[in-house]
């Protein structure tokens, strides 16, 4: 089976940095075949015999700790769910000179409907839908200063997100229907 590892808060903004072939080597060793990197932002492509998501989230960032001294949050999820996800975004959300789309994706313990009310949205600028698994946002470029969603940060529900561009998702997605 095909799935992401999605590594959360490495080489963003100059802090914990990790190369991906540091990465790749510790998946490797962990067993895993055809594992491939995706952009230097922690997307890690693998296969595997059919296996619990949330055990191997606990392998691999156990295997990425013992090599780091950094303790790695991973969230891992198959390509069928990956697939669900993207195919959630809806068609005209982009990520390009107008508008920015994200996916905050979400560990289990978040992972429900009513995250939408905990998260600082501004009526009119933020556009947020729930899918099984993610939160995805939507702002204009011209809004992004009248948004609210940076407020995320530092809260104890942002620790357990992390987050990618739609763009990234759907190469993601792209990607992994190839291996699957």
């Amino acid at each position: 089976m095909v799935y992401v590892a999605f590594v959360r808060g490495i080489n963003v903004g100059g802090k914990a940095i990790v190369s991906m072939a540091l990465i790749k080597e510790a998946l490797l060793d962990l067993g895993l075949s055809d594992v491939r990197t995706y952009i230097n932002s922690g997307n890690v492509i693998f296969s595997i015999r059919a296996s619990d998501t949330q055990k191997l989230g606990a392998r691999i960032e156990k295997a990425l700790e013992e090599r780091t001294d950094l303790p790695i949050k991973v969230l891992v999820m198959d390509h069928k769910s990956l697939k669900k996800l993207v195919d959630a975004i809806p068609g005209n959300w982009v990520d390009d000179k107008t508008m920015r789309t994200y996916v905050l994706l979400l560990w289990k313990e978040l992972d429900d409907r009513k995250i939408l009310e905990r998260l600082p949205v501004r009526p009119g600028v933020d556009n947020v839908r729930y899918a099984p698994g993610a939160v995805i946002w939507q702002v204009d470029r011209k809004d992004i200063a009248k948004s609210r969603m940076s407020r995320i940060i530092g809260t104890p529900d942002y620790k357990q997100i992390t987050i990618r561009s739609a763009n990234t998702m759907r190469k993601l997605n792209e990607l992994t229907a190839v291996q699957a």
